[in-house]
């Protein structure tokens, strides 16, 4: 038996969310995109600590001028959440809610590269759990107040005078009641997993309710709280899944400040007292730094989740040819855009390895230009770099590469008064709400005249330490053979 050492977190990037089977020999998780396209990323992995990107489930979803970022329509921290991923008589599964059209989505595939077949499910399930018991399906879904409710045999609405009912109520907890539901049946027993937070302050738990039949009650309490010694931030909901050797394991997330919602595996343990079977999650109830697991395919080498691109491919072409290392309309599956892209307004130089994107408005700020592609950062510490081409820019125009989430940071190029400049542009949400998006203008912080139409950037991000130190973004231009830090 060969075996994988690694260390949590297990992915240093963010993957929220996720929900992880095992078939075939093989892992694949799924967690929450939101507003990225294509969405609903499927990562693969023979030993739970590598993973490599697998598919992704749609390209679009429905095409709603808020996906496509027109106007001031938007669907950030919205869009697809919490996807529940099943195998299921031959088939793969995925269904989730999504917060802007308040759809229930249902893909199938007999195989997890696709093609998905989409429909959708009458009513919206949030945070929904798919759970196949014989010949019959149910989703567990909800916040605070959790609901049971079967499915019709097609999956297409809830099931007329089939079980419908509330299972578990977190009455009470004004920071955040139960949900994020993740629901199996082992061993004739229903195992219910749910994240709540803490009623005294904000700090994430799993719990885990069990039952002996759909129709009886739901016991449990929490059942795993720990935060590897990080902020006081803690690990919580995601599913527990079957691998070689009877060996069991969850896959949770960590909030890490800016760089997102990083995965962290747990060891299982199943325990038996007075014939009652039960379980616990870490190492007697930590999550343990250092891991060691059952390695399926020894020597194995796993393609990056970020990577450096020169664009020296044809993207109609390789979105064809191989869309598995392509599937981002094209481009290497390391990428995604912000919002659904306007392709006719980006073309790919495969020659000279240059990528050519516009806009089609002008905006505020950076939360409303459409066709920003991004990668994820990575935990605790990274950098990226560019070349930009300011030769096509307007007066007023400005190009670059940023960071950002709620805040961002540019480095890039401005033109005005048909004269070019290196700058480094910058907004701070004025506000307290995690959940509202700056209507602000991005400020310039710097403004530097260049000679020459193209101009080096590069971000710093340093995402802080376990003390607490900020997470800052540094930005940096290339002139006179140096970088310049701004």
């Amino acid at each position: 038996m060969d075996f994988r050492y690694g260390t949590n977190p297990i992915l240093k990037m963010d993957y929220p969310d996720p929900d992880v089977i095992f078939v075939n020999n093989t892992f694949y998780m799924i967690s929450t995109t939101m507003h990225y396209m294509p969405g609903a990323e499927i990562l693969r992995s023979y030993d739970l600590i590598n993973w490599e990107h697998a598919a992704f489930v749609y390209d679009r979803l429905d095409g709603t001028e808020s996906q496509k970022l027109v106007g001031e329509g938007h669907i950030y921290g919205k869009g697809m959440w919490a996807a529940s991923l099943r195998y299921h008589a031959g088939m793969f599964y995925v269904i989730f809610a999504c917060n802007d059209t308040h759809k229930t989505y249902l893909y199938r595939s007999e195989t997890i590269e696709g093609e998905w077949a989409k429909s959708t499910i009458d009513g919206f399930y949030h945070d929904c759990s798919l759970l196949f018991d014989d010949d019959r399906a149910y989703l567990v879904h909800g916040n605070t107040d959790i609901y049971l409710t079967e499915l019709s045999s097609d999956l297409s609405a809830p099931k007329k005078d089939g079980i419908n009912r509330c299972i578990l109520r977190d009455t009470g907890n004004t920071r955040l009641g139960y949900e994020g539901s993740h629901i199996y049946k082992i061993d004739g027993r229903y195992y219910l997993f749910l994240i709540h937070s803490k009623q005294d302050r904000w700090r994430r738990v799993e719990a885990c309710f069990v039952a002996d039949s759909l129709l009886g009650e739901f016991k449990g309490g929490d059942i795993f709280d720990d935060d590897l010694g990080f902020r006081d931030s803690g690990i919580a909901q995601g599913g527990i899944v079957e691998g070689p050797e009877n060996i069991w394991h969850a896959v949770l997330f960590q909030d890490r400040g800016a760089v997102g919602r990083i995965p962290v595996l747990l060891p299982v343990r199943w325990t038996e007292e007075n014939g009652i079977r039960g379980l616990s999650f870490g190492n007697n109830g930590k999550a343990p730094t250092d891991l060691r697991t059952i390695d399926l395919k020894p020597g194995y080498t796993y393609k990056p989740l970020t990577d450096s691109d020169d664009f020296k491919y044809d993207p109609i072409r390789m979105y064809s040819d191989n869309k598995t290392d392509h599937g981002c309309f094209g481009f290497k599956s390391i990428w995604q855009f912000n919002h659904e892209p306007d392709l006719d307004l980006i073309s790919c130089d495969d020659k000279n390895g240059v990528l050519w994107i516009r806009t089609d408005k002008t905006v505020r700020n950076i939360f409303h230009a459409k066709n920003i592609l991004t990668q994820r950062m990575t935990f605790p510490k990274c950098a990226a770099e560019v070349t930009i081409d300011g030769s096509m820019l307007k007066d007023g125009d400005l190009a670059g590469l940023a960071a950002f989430q709620g805040d961002y940071a540019l480095a890039g190029i401005r033109r005005d008064n048909n004269r070019l400049y290196a700058v480094m542009s910058s907004y701070t949400y004025p506000g307290n709400s995690a959940w509202e998006l700056g209507s602000g203008s991005g400020k310039i912080e710097e403004c530097v005249a260049i000679d020459g139409e193209k101009l080096r950037v590069r971000i710093n991000a340093d995402f802080g330490c376990e003390n607490g130190d900020p997470d800052i973004a540094e930005c940096r231009i290339y002139i006179n053979g140096e970088y310049r830090k701004d």
